[in-house]
């Protein structure tokens, strides 16, 4: 390990290897001995930018040329990295100086530290009037390119987008450092007439930080955040992954438990008007969302070695998956009336009630599957 390695083990933020990821999945031709190095100091993402090789291709070697290998990666990396190893280790003696943008939302530890003590994780609201976050952030959505295949850089002039951080807080040498740890963007769309609906757009927790609950964390935060803002229709997610999804259920099951239209006695009459009103008034979750926790919390309460409860629950549960299975039967009748014999009959076939019955079943298992992972998460608050 050379000296700036050394130097850099002792901050949190190495992407070295995000990029031999990200360059494993393609081939760059033309190289030998083809090395990227890409190191960003813990805090104010400062970025240091290498490329070395031990030979590349010439044009006499059939007329081609090397991939542009640094040229595509310097569309990505703002203006402003350094290529000088001794410029960079200068950069590190300067994280010192570096506090976080915007306003302080939220603190909270995470236990289990090299030495077993709570580490302290912080949680900021920032916007591009923050001085120095435009540039900051310019670094900060290059990790969007490495970890995440179908990312792409959001239009930081538009002043409705809202930036949520998270960072470690610790200390070195009796100096309080920071580590950026996780961010998500949230857009601000109208809703006539007065209000508005925030939107997830993206969300990242960095490698180091994952499996730590920092996404969940982060996620309570934005609801509570909103929560406090009568202008504020409902909180949703632009396109939202299977994971998304999922700690989307966890976040939303925590926060609405404790309200009383989710009372266990009330859980038990089914999913109702009130439930929906609650959600919506006071955490901001539209009616989907919540029947979904409504889901959730009657399962957890629900004896399903009771075969009759089982069954209802279940029937419950089917009932809203079928919604999109009776859409094509009323779609069937009017096809019945328009279409040719050869034409319904390839319609019938896709149709298939057998066929519909046996992807209910297979959608209410895995359902099933997903909210139990979140009561057992939720059993370990």
């Amino acid at each position: 390990m050379n000296a700036m390695e050394k130097k850099l083990a002792e901050y949190k933020c190495d992407t070295n290897e995000a990029i031999c990821l990200k360059l494993g999945i393609e081939v760059a031709f033309g190289y030998k001995g083809l090395q990227i190095q890409l190191y960003y100091t813990a805090g104010n993402l400062n970025t240091l930018f290498k490329v070395k090789y031990t030979s590349k291709v010439s044009e006499k070697f059939d007329c081609v040329e090397p991939d542009n290998v640094e040229g595509k990666i310097r569309e990505i990396i703002p203006p402003g990295f350094t290529s000088n190893t001794d410029d960079f280790v200068a950069l590190l003696e300067k994280e010192a100086n570096f506090r976080p943008f915007g306003s302080l939302l939220h603190t909270y530890t995470v236990h289990g530290g090299e030495d077993g003590e709570d580490i302290t994780y912080q949680i900021y609201k920032a916007d591009m009037a923050c001085p120095g976050f435009r540039e900051y952030h310019a670094r900060l959505q290059t990790f969007l390119m490495w970890f995440i295949e179908t990312a792409s850089f959001i239009d930081v002039d538009d002043e409705r987008w809202t930036y949520f951080l998270v960072f470690e807080k610790y200390n070195k040498d009796g100096e309080t450092l920071y580590a950026t740890a996780a961010y998500m963007t949230v857009y601000n769309y109208y809703v006539y007439p007065d209000k508005t609906r925030p939107r997830v757009s993206q969300m990242l927790v960095l490698p180091p930080f994952q499996g730590e609950g920092h996404g969940a964390q982060l996620l309570e935060a934005v609801h509570r955040f909103y929560c406090t803002s009568p202008l504020v229709q409902d909180i949703t997610a632009e396109d939202p992954s299977e994971s998304y999804v999922k700690l989307r259920d966890f976040v939303l099951v925590k926060l609405c438990q404790p309200l009383s239209s989710f009372a266990p006695e009330q859980l038990s009459q089914g999913f109702s008007d009130a439930m929906a009103t609650e959600a919506r008034e006071k955490l901001k979750i539209n009616k989907k969302h919540a029947r979904r926790v409504y889901e959730i919390l009657r399962l957890r309460v629900t004896d399903m070695s009771d075969e009759e409860k089982a069954k209802s629950y279940r029937l419950e549960v089917k009932r809203r998956l079928f919604g999109p299975y009776k859409k094509n039967q009323r779609e069937m009748v009017k096809m019945k009336k328009c279409l040719r014999p050869e034409e319904l009959a390839s319609h019938i076939s896709q149709m298939d009630t057998e066929l519909q019955h046996q992807e209910l079943e297979k959608s209410y298992q895995e359902l099933l599957a997903d909210y139990r992972r979140v009561i057992e998460r939720l059993a370990r608050i």
